[in-house]
């Protein structure tokens, strides 16, 4: 992005605390989005890190001393600031930073930045500018004439946001279900409480307060030896479903009744069809990691599957563009029309235990089906010196399947299909492979990929 602030990514700021990351630099960035954009009203949140309080009155004072009004909503999750940014279009507000880092470590802090409408501000619109301006020490942002300092308004507290939520889903329909919530010490415990008086549903809470020690280690369960302890209690308890979020809970992960974890992609095809139950003939987008699954489902019922680039601001952008009414990543990641076109770590759990509910089924009986005829390897990651290259080698040795370069590259064949993209942060190429319904082939093609790529 930047090579005097290399805290910027491709879709927000992230980087290690002071090193290439802290109040002076988070308080610029902030003025320059203010700039930018021409934001005059601006909602900041932040998560539980030891450093973002900090970092949030480091830019809070900044933007007032620049004339932008600021809605404080203090510790929330991601979509908090979401939400309260298109929810509050109607009363001027024109922006929103969340302090957060996510998923990584606790030296780590971060910003994600959204404009009106709670859309996002990414490289294809308008962070390289930022960046830009951000890391000009010739830039002076200049204070608004008409108003020498902005207001500093308190958020209206979190019951317009519960409330939202809980108009997403029939709450009447819901059957008492037993439900192992694991925040991982992140902001997902006191959504969790508001949302409870309002559900029929056991809750049985690990690692619940907010806690920026991250005394449970760092909230990721993506990562298969984060969640041994979510599974545990699940089985410990005779649960009929485990829920687990990141640190902002922007992701949730679901466990089913066994304690095993359902990858993503499952989850994906079954909110698409509970979305289209609601919206018949609706169009659904999906990333091209693994898409037969989604596919198939999609079509079944009638809606109508597009495929996308991975990463959210593609999503969002391609979601308004196609009047999508639910996008899904592989990587846990769910957005939705009606919450802004954003993504949302608290809708897919509650959507999934309506979906439970109305179907009487446990969630191992709706996937088990889907798993055994969509088997998928989960994505692999290799650290690689040359990824361009081993790119081309791959695509040169499968050269007579059929090839898309939506996001990096997938090879289909009539009975397998894998994906192949590199991250934007490192020399690692991710792989994803899934066949049909043959484990056997499988496991050879993701040996034989697996081979070629670290060789």
């Amino acid at each position: 992005m930047n090579p005097s602030l290399n805290c910027f990514t491709a879709y927000d700021v992230r980087g290690k605390i002071p090193e290439t990351f802290d109040e002076r630099i988070a308080r610029r960035i902030a003025l320059a989005f203010a700039h930018h954009c021409r934001v005059g009203r601006m909602v900041i949140g932040r998560d539980m890190r030891l450093t973002s309080p900090l970092l949030a009155e480091s830019i809070i004072e900044g933007l007032l001393d620049h004339g932008v009004d600021v809605i404080d909503i203090g510790l929330c999750g991601t979509e908090e600031v979401y939400h309260a940014v298109f929810s509050g279009a109607g009363a001027g507000v024109e922006g929103g930073i969340m302090i957060t880092a996510s998923h990584n470590p606790a030296e780590y802090n971060g910003m994600k930045i959204v404009q009106r409408e709670a859309r996002p501000v990414s490289s294809d619109s308008g962070l390289v500018e930022i960046a830009r301006l951000a890391a000009d020490p010739g830039w002076q942002p200049a204070g608004r004439s008409d108003r020498p300092r902005g207001r500093r308004l308190a958020g209206k507290g979190k019951q317009a946001y519960i409330d939202h939520l809980l108009g997403q889903i029939d709450c009447r329909s819901l059957r008492p279900l037993k439900l192992v919530v694991n925040a991982g010490n992140g902001c997902a415990g006191p959504i969790v409480d508001l949302l409870a008086p309002h559900l029929p549903f056991t809750f049985v809470r690990l690692h619940h307060e907010p806690d920026g020690r991250f005394p449970n280690g760092v909230p990721n369960p993506l990562l298969p030896e984060k969640r041994a302890a979510t599974a545990q209690a699940v089985r410990e308890h005779k649960a009929d479903l485990g829920v687990a979020w990141d640190g902002d809970f922007d992701r949730c992960f679901l466990y089913d009744e066994t304690g095993r974890f359902i990858e993503g992609y499952y989850i994906v095809g079954l909110l698409a069809a509970a979305m289209l139950r609601q919206h018949p003939g609706a169009t659904i987008l999906h990333d091209p990691r693994l898409v037969w699954n989604t596919r198939e489902i999609v079509r079944a019922a009638g809606g109508k599957p597009v495929m996308t680039r991975t990463g959210h601001a593609f999503i969002k952008e391609n979601m308004r563009k196609h009047d999508a009414v639910y996008g899904g990543e592989m990587s846990a990641h769910h957005y939705f029309r009606d919450f802004g076109y954003c993504d949302s770590g608290m809708l897919p759990w509650l959507l999934v235990c309506q979906l439970m509910s109305l179907s009487g089924a446990k969630l191992s009986a709706l996937c088990d089906e889907r798993m055994a005829a969509y088997p998928v390897s989960g994505e692999i990651n290799s650290q690689v010196r040359d990824p361009e290259a081993v790119l081309a080698a791959i695509e040169q040795r499968y050269g007579d399947g059929t090839r898309d370069t939506t996001d990096g590259i997938s090879i289909e064949y009539p009975d397998f299909r894998f994906n192949l993209r590199s991250s934007n942060t490192e020399p690692v190429l991710r792989l994803n492979v899934e066949t049909r319904g043959d484990a056997v082939l499988l496991r050879e093609k993701t040996e034989e990929l697996l081979q070629l790529i670290r060789s």
